[in-house]
């Protein structure tokens, strides 16, 4: 599903308006009915029920008084409160305020702050409000008698019903005023904004509820848009297929280059995660001192044993036989738990400037990577990283904060700069691609927050990369699936307790249900 701008959602619709022929208020009724739809879903019978609408001068307002007509003709107590002297209300929006003043509909400028009052002792008696006071162009903060009504609204905590998106909330960046409404639901049109799906606007918009208008797609198509929200409708069409006629080596041959004495869990997570996520096969290149671990903790995979005289890490006298190795598999996977001595820093050094097959770089194999950036221009092959915010940090020579504030700026820079796929983790884990493409992902949960998560993700990538698909989507595949493995998980059990291995062993059972229907064999 496509992610735009507050601007991109203009320009759609002003080319559905103008070139299409749809008049606004059309649009603008569309988006009150879809409204409407949603509030039901809350409140059940309508009839009796009592409605707070909250409008600005704009198309916001302009929707929300459409709402208010439909909840009004369908029975319920409505009183509206234009945060606005009415005669400002212009265009579409003036045409539905005008009607419901034609209807006898209570409708209450709120302008000074003593008029909070009035909104203060409605909400001691209303069953929902209806928040369209801003819409998705809000750029600063708050102030004014309308921080001081949306403050009334949060503190008396009746639930709210956004118009498009939380008024306080920036539908481009995210970012939200000291003064922002906390949604119940909020209903959005046609797409979904940046704002509405990234911290810590997302975080004031509850259940986020995707409406049609009625745009014709044709509008769309003009606006060249990258940014793309990930759903189980496209996960479905990436997983990998499986046919009967097949063997072991249809399905993909993982090297994992990972693990050092004190991190042998990493290793085994990655493994792990490549053969639940379908691999065929799955080597482990191995510390020959801690080779029992390995092969004891991971039965199913294949060992590659390096001599490492006993010093607990992949020495440099392996690189000759990695690289051997990397000539007969078809996707490495190399970082989790691999220590940052000099000596392993030229293992990783080798395989990134010789390896002809995709890697997917992690943990200590970023560490590494940013001690010398310039590596990547040597590479062969495509790659994907896959850091969490420290780790960008480490690479861009920045801060934790820094990245967190513009993440998905960060990483399409990272990826157009250096030619990778950018898998930036975190809550809501953006997805960059060499070409600019974005990818936003909303499964996962805090549970996840724990050792050895990443090191999962980075097998179940690997593995599809080895089954086939391309590393972007192999990526955008690998990130919504593990964050579904963690819902499951944490729906079942609760967040508390949730350890990598679960996810590990949630993988088969996520992807029967995203994809359940295929490669079943039965008559």
């Amino acid at each position: 599903m496509l992610v735009v701008t507050p601007d991109e959602m203009k320009i759609i619709d002003k080319t559905a308006i103008d070139e299409f022929g749809i008049p606004g208020i059309v649009l603008m009724e569309n988006a009150a009915l879809g409204v409407v739809r949603e509030i039901v879903k809350i409140l059940g019978d309508i009839p009796g029920k009592k409605a707070i609408v909250l409008a600005g001068k704009g198309n916001n307002g302009g929707d929300a008084f459409a709402v208010a007509r439909h909840l009004f003709n369908m029975g319920a107590n409505v009183s509206v409160h234009v945060l606005a002297k009415l005669a400002d209300v212009k265009g579409d929006a003036k045409i539905n305020l005008d009607i419901l003043l034609k209807m006898g509909i209570e409708v209450n400028e709120i302008t000074e702050g003593q008029h909070i009052a009035v909104v203060e002792e409605k909400l001691k008696f209303s069953d929902i409000v209806i928040d369209g006071l801003l819409g998705t162009g809000l750029k600063g903060e708050v102030t004014g008698v309308m921080a001081g009504v949306i403050d009334a609204v949060n503190k008396s905590c009746v639930p709210v019903v956004a118009v498009d998106i939380p008024s306080g909330v920036d539908g481009e960046t995210g970012k939200v005023s000291a003064k922002c409404i906390k949604a119940k639901t909020t209903v959005t049109f046609a797409f979904p904004k940046i704002g509405q799906l990234v911290h810590p606007g997302c975080e004031y918009v509850g259940k986020l509820e995707i409406v049609d208008i009625s745009i014709p797609s044709a509008a769309v198509k003009e606006t060249e848009i990258k940014k793309y929200l990930i759903d189980s409708g496209l996960v479905s069409q990436l997983i990998p297929k499986r046919e009967a006629n097949t063997n072991k080596g249809t399905y993909g041959k993982v090297l994992v280059v990972a693990g050092s004495r004190g991190m042998t869990g990493a290793a085994c997570l990655t493994g792990s995660a490549a053969l639940r996520a379908g691999s065929g096969l799955v080597y482990m290149a191995a510390p020959l001192s801690l080779l029992p671990i390995y092969a004891g903790a991971l039965v199913e995979a294949l060992t590659i044993p390096l001599e490492d005289e006993n010093k607990g890490y992949i020495t440099k006298e392996s690189v000759h036989k990695i690289l051997m190795q990397l000539e007969k598999v078809d996707v490495a996977a190399v970082g989790p738990g691999l220590s940052t001595g000099d000596e392993t820093k030229e293992v990783v050094y080798s395989i990134v400037k010789n390896s002809k097959v995709p890697i997917v770089l992690d943990a200590d194999g970023i560490n590494i990577l940013a001690e010398d950036l310039s590596i990547l221009k040597e590479r062969k092959a495509q790659m994907v990283i896959t850091p969490h915010p420290g780790e960008m940090a480490r690479l861009l020579g920045t801060t934790v904060k820094e990245i967190q504030e513009d993440r998905i700026n960060i990483a399409r820079s990272f990826s157009k700069e250096w030619g990778v796929t950018t898998v930036l983790k975190g809550s809501r884990t953006i997805i960059a691609s060499p070409e600019g493409e974005i990818y936003i992902n909303t499964t996962g949960n805090a549970g996840m927050a724990t050792g050895g998560s990443g090191d999962v993700l980075t097998g179940i990538i690997a593995s599809f990369i080895g089954q086939g698909l391309k590393p972007l989507d192999a990526a955008v595949a690998g990130v919504y699936l593990h964050g579904v493995c963690g819902d499951n998980i944490a729906q079942r059990n609760g967040a508390h307790g949730l350890i990598a291995g679960d996810l590990a062993r949630e993988i088969p059972k996520v992807i029967f249900e995203i994809d359940g229907s295929r490669g079943q064999n039965g008559l």
